[in-house]
């Protein structure tokens, strides 16, 4: 999206991308149907009362309502922090990843960029080139990337697969600026030849990372967290993802690790 852009065209954007009608969001938020196409046709300036009211229905992002409430010539309204000004919601992210230890959490931005780590995350991203670990670290590109971890995961089609999958659902829910770059990217890997790994527990319930290591074979699967009710857009863009052991063997070798490094 372009700031550019009228507040009418952008709202209409929104609708249709949630695959709502005017009638349908017109009676869920108590606004007109005919004001509503007054607005989305620039015959009509919404309030910043109405802009809220549709952009919580429409549940969109908050980076994009600031964007909407600045072509209908108002001020953003929700401030934009960086990650180490964040304070109790950043010290709510540290706690969660070493409270995670000896099994490995993140938390990325909504690009898949690297906020924080704990050490069991940071010992398997030591294991990439530098040129894949120089800020801001793309997690999804030093996973897929053909120098990066992808050569260790040995369900490296279907992780492939499900991962380009959650990134295009991602971009169509957020329309974030940069998703759809790094979706090409990573689209543009080579694609592997599907070969047959032997299933292990819990594969009847999720897609697992199976990941060599120096200390043998892991399988995980993984959590995502966010912020209940963000108002600031950095932590409505933040995701932690927490991986778990899916057997015996795969959370001795993490304690294994964990123990290991120094």
């Amino acid at each position: 999206m372009t700031r550019s852009e009228p507040v009418g065209v952008l709202i209409r954007r929104w609708r249709e991308r949630r695959g709502r009608s005017q009638l349908d969001l017109s009676s869920s938020t108590e606004v007109s149907t005919r004001h509503l196409s007054f607005v989305e046709t620039g015959r009509a300036t919404p309030s910043r009362a109405m802009i809220e009211r549709l952009c919580d229905e429409l549940d969109v992002p908050l980076r994009e309502r600031n964007t909407l409430y600045l072509a209908a010539g108002f001020a953003p309204v929700h401030p934009e922090r960086a990650y180490v000004d964040l304070g109790a919601a950043r010290a709510a992210v540290a706690a969660v990843l070493a409270g995670h230890e000896p099994n490995p959490a993140l938390a990325v931005n909504v690009r898949w960029e690297l906020l924080a780590a704990n050490n069991a995350m940071a010992a398997f991203l030591a294991g990439v080139p530098e040129f894949l670990r120089t800020p801001p670290v793309n997690v999804l590109r030093a996973t897929l990337h053909p120098d990066g971890l992808s050569g260790r995961i040995r369900n490296l089609a279907q992780w492939r697969t499900h991962v380009l999958r959650r990134v295009r659902r991602q971009l169509d829910r957020t329309a974030a600026e940069g998703l759809a770059e790094l979706l090409t990217e990573l689209e543009s890997y080579p694609a592997p030849t599907a070969a047959h790994v032997n299933s292990g527990p819990g594969e009847d319930l999720v897609i697992p990372l199976q990941l060599s290591t120096e200390y043998g074979e892991l399988t995980l699967c993984y959590a995502t967290t966010v912020f209940g009710a963000p108002r600031d857009v950095t932590l409505d863009e933040i995701s932690i993802e927490t991986f778990f052991p899916v057997d015996a063997a795969t959370a001795q070798l993490l304690r294994a690790m964990a123990s290991a490094t120094p």
